[in-house]
């Protein structure tokens, strides 16, 4: 059973995302989990889910633009 204590609203959920480029790698990986886990949660409204999903796949696409290295030995 989850505790209570170590969930973290939507909102928060939400602001965090936005953080993810100046937090260190373990924080954005806990922010990452918490989207996450808010996306799981039925009872969260679908429309403040589905703003997190959005934040989260543009923060990926952007984690994916900074990391892609382009390989020039073609």
């Amino acid at each position: 059973m989850p505790n209570s204590i170590d969930s973290v609203s939507p909102q928060t959920a939400y602001q965090h995302l936005q953080e993810l480029e100046s937090a260190d790698t373990a924080t954005c990986a806990e922010y990452r989990q918490d989207a996450l886990e808010v996306l799981a949660d039925p009872d969260v409204a679908l429309k403040e889910r589905q703003a997190i999903a959005d934040r989260l796949n543009q923060a990926n696409h952007r984690l994916e633009l900074r990391t892609v290295v382009t390989d020039e030995s073609y």
